[in-house]
Parts: structure tokens; sequence; C-alpha cells
């Protein structure tokens, strides 16, 4: 399979080749914070799986700070943002009773 993307021509304008260094820049720092917010509802996840309700709840208010803060900058959609917490959110009380 060595089927590669076909090589993208660059532009001819000055404004045209500032946009591409530009895209460069916000996708590399796109990635990195969604892979942040990625790893943090991992976190929550995994400590919940495990049964420590110590460490959940702590990663919970954790990811909560993380995933406000990607929502706010347009990475993921807010709803997106609101329906993750609200589902870790159950699972992270529904711990608590368990104990």
């Amino acid at each position: 399979m060595a089927s590669a993307k076909p090589k993208k021509k660059n532009p001819r304008l000055a404004s045209g080749r500032k946009r591409v260094r530009q895209d460069i820049k916000i996708n590399a720092a796109n990635t990195s914070l969604r892979s942040k917010y990625r790893t943090a509802v991992k976190n929550v996840e995994k400590a919940v799986i495990a049964g420590d309700k110590t460490k959940a709840t702590e990663l919970f208010a954790k990811m909560q700070a993380v995933v406000d803060t990607i929502a706010d900058k347009g990475i993921f959609h807010k709803n997106k943002a609101a329906r993750d917490k609200s589902r870790l959110s159950t699972k992270v009380k529904s711990l608590a009773l368990a104990a």
C-alpha cells in the first residue's frame, strides 16, 4: 500500500503562505489540547473502574477544569463537554453510593 497523500502546492500570495504557517501552529496546539482532554477523561474512568473513590473524585475535579477550558476554546463542542462531565459525574457518584 504505497498510496501517499498528494503533495499540496504552496500558496503564491504572502497572505496564503502566512495562513499555512498559522494553520500548522494552531493544528499542533489543538491536537495537544484534544489529547489533554481525552487523557483527563480516561484517568477518571480508570479510577472508577479500579473502585478508588477518593482518587476518582480528585481526578474528576481536575477533569472538569480541563473540559471547560477546552470547550470554551471551541476545540470540542460545549454540549459534548457537558455530556462527558455528566456521564462521568454519574459514574463517580455511583461509586460513592456503592462504598
